[in-house]
């Protein structure tokens, strides 16, 4: 009885029943230039993925034929840092463009199953002055336990009637809210978010501000933009400075809340999946935000690792994608008695 050909394995058409595993890359096999431009990382880092994910990626499966761990990793770096499933990367590799996005899955899983052990506050009373005294020496800012902001990924549009995902550029995006130290790791992203919500929604309706009601705020606070209102653990500029104090103040703000602005920069440098230069994301909001947090969990290994922030700016039209935004003036009064009691204070 002849099979169909659509349930075919795209692998065993090309290559037959005779392996069992697809190794024909090695990373031995080539430099680490090599590694590096083709797949974003050098050697030591992608054998370190290999150790943290190896025994993930070699979960049993209904298959006939295991992809090795180091293979998918590779395969998911490529997507990550080119942002297309190249058929040459495939072929180099010795597998198809549907083994390609099934690596990029399986990867993706994997380092989103791990992203608290990568991405989260300090925890312990050493670390959170060590963070404060860090962010300290940037611009005299103290009290700061991180910066944040939003930033919109462009994604295809997940149904004709779904407006929820359209910004307000009139493009499909998560909105994505994240915190960054003085080094650029990040503290907290959150990747979910619809782009029709507007940075303000996103923070008070994120975990990130349940985090800082009840367990957080006594320690410090956050730097924001004026996208977001004054809260007593979230300092925003002043709208119109008049006194010395208060210019002092918002220049210290700005030159500490910058390396926010570093980081994304480096984020879609690096994850050229992110930038729009190769198109929006090519998944459901569900998928797109996985593959988002996947690549931050990345850019802290990496950080962590000695790679350092990018310095060439993302390709693409990403800054397209930014959500415009008026002055958020505050009412909440403990909020403003916090602001003044610092320009009094530090900026006096």
């Amino acid at each position: 009885m002849a099979v169909p050909i659509a349930v075919l394995d795209c692998d065993l058409l090309l290559y037959g029943r005779g392996h069992r595993t697809l190794d024909r890359f090695k990373l031995g096999d080539v430099t680490d230039e090599y590694l590096v431009c083709t797949y974003g990382f050098p050697r030591q880092f992608i054998c370190y993925l290999v150790e943290l994910l190896g025994v993930t990626l070699s979960r049993p499966t209904q298959r006939s034929r295991a992809i090795s761990p180091e293979t998918q990793i590779l395969a998911a770096l490529g997507f990550y840092t080119s942002g297309s499933f190249q058929t040459r990367m495939g072929d180099a590799m010795g597998i198809s463009q549907a083994s390609m996005s099934r690596c990029v899955a399986n990867v993706t899983e994997a380092l989103v199953e791990r992203a608290s052990q990568f991405i989260h506050f300090p925890k312990d009373e050493a670390a959170v002055e060590t963070l404060k005294d860090d962010f300290y020496g940037l611009a005299g800012m103290p009290g700061v336990l991180g910066v944040v902001d939003c930033t919109h990924v462009a994604i295809k549009a997940p149904t004709a009637e779904d407006l929820s995902y359209v910004n307000r550029k009139g493009l499909h995006s998560l909105n994505c809210l994240m915190v960054c130290d003085s080094r650029g790791i990040l503290l907290s992203a959150e990747t979910h978010w619809p782009g029709s919500l507007p940075d303000s929604t996103v923070l008070e309706q994120a975990a990130l501000t349940s985090q800082f009601e009840t367990d957080l705020r006594k320690d410090g606070w956050l730097l924001g933009d004026s996208s977001f209102s004054l809260r007593p653990w979230l300092m925003t500029p002043l709208h119109i400075p008049e006194t010395p104090a208060e210019y002092r103040y918002n220049m210290a703000h700005s030159a500490t809340h910058g390396i926010m602005e570093r980081t994304l920069r480096t984020l879609r440098s690096r994850f050229r999946c992110l930038d729009g230069s190769k198109g929006t994301l090519q998944y459901s909001p569900e998928k797109s935000s996985h593959i988002i947090l996947a690549c931050c969990v990345l850019h802290n290994i990496a950080l962590r690792r000695g790679l350092g922030m990018a310095s060439a700016p993302a390709t693409g039209p990403p800054e397209q994608l930014e959500e415009e935004y008026e002055q958020m003036e505050s009412v909440d009064s403990e909020a403003c008695r916090v602001r003044q009691d610092l320009l009094l204070t530090h900026f006096s």
